[in-house]
């Protein structure tokens, strides 16, 4: 019963997460619309991760546990990226980028064991423990930038984070509706096209927020 409760408020905090990722991508970013909907997504990625951890210990499944930590991190490290205009970070954001990256070599040591034990998903975990590790060094430079006395990151940095991580965060959300109603051998290509899809438009993003903040980026 109880399992039960959890996937059905798990498969709705998605629906609802994956609509509101959509208003988010074609509203003006900063704009009222578009800030609504963003708390909106990541209210349902939370109850997403609340969900899955369970399901997943429940469903004795490391491979979904691992899936559900990288997911929710995308999220919430866009989400501080947007809150955090002072550019100074905290110690909660160093603690999740510090599980991430160790979320993602959790992914290089188990998709070891799933390819002995001839687990097709092992490519899966491969390319997200590389994705895992790029993101949490990423951010970690970031806040590196902006520890201590000295100077903050240029203020188009803090969008670009913003940016990358939700749309990652994104990627996870389609991904789940792919894998969930998509059946492709092999196995690990649902879990991977969305991301192959998407993120060149991240790439396009980030440069296009950075020419635009060219004359700007000598602000403090």
């Amino acid at each position: 019963m109880i399992a039960t409760v959890l996937l059905v408020t798990h498969i709705a905090a998605g629906s609802v997460a994956l609509v509101a990722a959509l208003v988010a991508l074609v509203t003006a970013k900063g704009g009222r619309i578009h800030v609504l909907a963003g708390r909106v997504y990541a209210i349902g990625m939370t109850l997403i991760f609340l969900t899955a951890i369970p399901l997943a210990i429940f469903g004795a499944s490391i491979f979904l546990l691992l899936i559900a930590i990288f997911s929710f991190y995308l999220v919430f490290a866009g989400w501080r990226f947007a809150r955090n205009r002072s550019r100074r970070p905290q110690p909660v954001d160093w603690l999740a980028a510090a599980i991430m990256g160790l979320t993602g070599l959790g992914m290089w040591v188990y998709a070891g064991v799933l390819a002995t034990t001839g687990g097709g998903n092992w490519v899966t975990l491969v390319a997200f423990g590389f994705i895992a590790v790029a993101l949490s060094v990423a951010d970690g430079l970031f806040f590196n930038q902006g520890r201590g006395t000295r100077r903050r990151p240029a203020p188009h940095l803090r969008i670009q984070r913003h940016l990358t991580n939700m749309m990652a965060g994104t990627i996870a959300t389609v991904t789940a509706v792919m894998v969930v109603n998509v059946s492709m051998d092999p196995v690990w290509v649902p879990w991977l096209l969305p991301t192959i899809v998407i993120t060149p438009l991240i790439v396009w993003w980030n440069v296009r927020t950075a020419r635009q903040a060219r004359p700007s980026t000598s602000s403090g």
